[in-house]
């Protein structure tokens, strides 16, 4: 079992091997790098990431991603705009990061997203694997790749924080391998954000808040991604799941 210190909670699992790379997303749009074999064993509080990098002051912690150097993420912003960048691109030598993603005065970093997943064939195959709570790391043994099988992502989904949703298909895109703010992803209104995007094949989960603030989340399938399919920088289509989403991966 894992245990987290007060105010700490479970952010997300990793399947990755040491020679992987941990990376870490600041609220200054500055991305931060760690050797997963440099990370403790998966037993008690973890290590406070703050001793692993240099945080410049005020800014805050808000994403992780760990995987191998070729592997791809979907890059966004509050702001609508995105791009992709390889693991390898984000990667940098010194404690300090490197400035990635361009970011606007009040603008926030959406949740990074894998272009390809790798699934556990079967639960008896899978091994538990490295977890990180919002400002604690910790590490355990990786899946081995033959028992994983690879599902490549197709499309992009947006969702905004006043309800609408909008597909589209990845090679969209841009690559960016030196980071930037990247190509408008969906089109906001004045005071809509983007809430999250994701690269997809088979299914979206959104979360959000629904009536009296209460936590919500929906799992999209084909045919309802394939209503608000159209192209990148629309503006998309209203849900009718009757909640705010914050988030969509």
């Amino acid at each position: 079992s894992f245990s987290f210190k007060a105010g700490d909670a479970l952010y997300g699992t990793f399947e990755c091997r040491t020679v992987d790379t941990l990376l870490i997303f600041g609220s200054n749009g500055r991305v931060y790098s760690v050797g997963v074999d440099a990370l403790p064993g998966a037993r008690g509080d973890g290590q406070p990431i703050t001793s692993l990098i240099e945080l410049e002051a005020g800014t805050q912690v808000q994403h992780y991603f760990a995987g191998p150097p070729a592997a791809q993420l979907l890059l966004a912003a509050s702001h609508g705009y995105g791009f992709i960048a390889s693991v390898e691109n984000m990667t940098s030598r010194g404690k300090a990061g490197k400035a990635f993603i361009t970011l606007g005065q009040g603008d926030g970093i959406c949740r990074p997203s894998p272009l390809q997943l790798f699934w556990p064939k079967t639960a008896e195959n899978a091994e538990k694997p490295a977890r990180a709570a919002s400002n604690t790391i910790a590490t355990s043994n990786p899946h081995h790749p033959e028992q994983c099988e690879a599902v490549a992502a197709s499309h992009i989904a947006c969702a905004s924080t006043a309800g609408r949703f909008l597909t589209f298909a990845i090679g969209e895109a841009k690559v960016l391998e030196k980071g930037g703010k990247g190509l408008q992803l969906m089109a906001l209104e004045a005071k809509d954000r983007l809430a999250g995007a994701c690269a997809y094949s088979r299914s979206v989960l959104i979360s959000g808040s629904g009536r009296g603030g209460k936590a919500k989340t929906e799992q999209l399938e084909i045919r309802s991604l394939n209503n608000a399919l159209a192209s990148r920088a629309k503006k998309g289509k209203k849900t009718a799941c009757g909640s705010k989403p914050a988030d969509a991966v």
